[in-house]
């Protein structure tokens, strides 16, 4: 009876010393398993914001659609000025700007050229490749619609909006977005529920989020 009562004894401080221990440990490796997986998750929302900006600058507007944004980054070409030579001061003190000097060039008279010293001046626009100049060429445009670590079953909640600020000017607005329980799915639940749960009571956005459409705010990511 007695060794019998001495192996449960020995057993009962196992199990509480594993619970201790786990205790401690368990909320250590669910935020480093959080830090991991928040930074791939930013980068992408990051790579979103790029494409969107980019969209924008284009299109004069914002979109909701991601199959639009990725077509946009695989084929979309941006505009770029090469410029050659600039004006002396001598030259913007007689009032000649580089609208003008444009102007003149566009008239192609050669002897007004000359006249304004415009010889080696130049302003040509060329076309460039959206993923080959914000994002590189190995940027793999189709990833950028899922949720990492989901093993591309989740994707970002995206949308559009636009408010009308205090001059009563138009404002073009986006959001990307996911939550905690998406990203950081796999992973100790009540942890999840707890900075779920913290995160509504602060009335704040349960995850990873980047820019808004109910207000303004410069397309900043909640973490930022």
């Amino acid at each position: 009876m007695n060794v019998l009562f001495r192996f449960l004894l020995v057993i009962a401080i196992c199990v509480m010393g594993y619970l201790c221990v786990e205790s401690i440990m368990g909320p250590i490796r669910f935020e480093k398993q959080r830090g991991i997986r928040e930074k791939a998750t930013i980068a992408r929302l990051i790579d979103i914001r790029k494409a969107q900006i980019e969209y924008r600058n284009i299109n004069g507007t914002y979109t909701a659609s991601f199959d639009t944004l990725i077509d946009f980054v695989k084929n979309g070409k941006l505009p770029f000025v090469v410029k050659v030579g600039s004006l002396t001061d001598k030259q913007l003190e007689d009032g000649l700007t580089e609208k003008k000097a444009m102007a003149i060039l566009k008239k192609g008279k050669k002897d007004e050229i000359i006249k304004n010293g415009l010889e080696n001046f130049s302003r040509d626009t060329i076309y460039v490749s959206v993923k080959d100049t914000i994002f590189g060429t190995s940027f793999v445009a189709d990833s950028m619609r899922f949720v990492p670590f989901t093993g591309g079953t989740a994707q970002f909640n995206m949308a559009t909006g636009q408010v009308l600020n205090a001059s009563g000017y138009v404002m073009k607005l986006f959001e990307a977005k996911t939550t905690y329980d998406v990203y950081l799915k796999g992973l100790d639940k009540q942890e999840i529920i707890n900075i779920t749960d913290k995160a509504k009571k602060t009335e704040k956005f349960p995850g990873l989020q980047v820019g808004s459409i109910e207000e303004p705010n410069n397309n900043a990511g909640n973490w930022e």
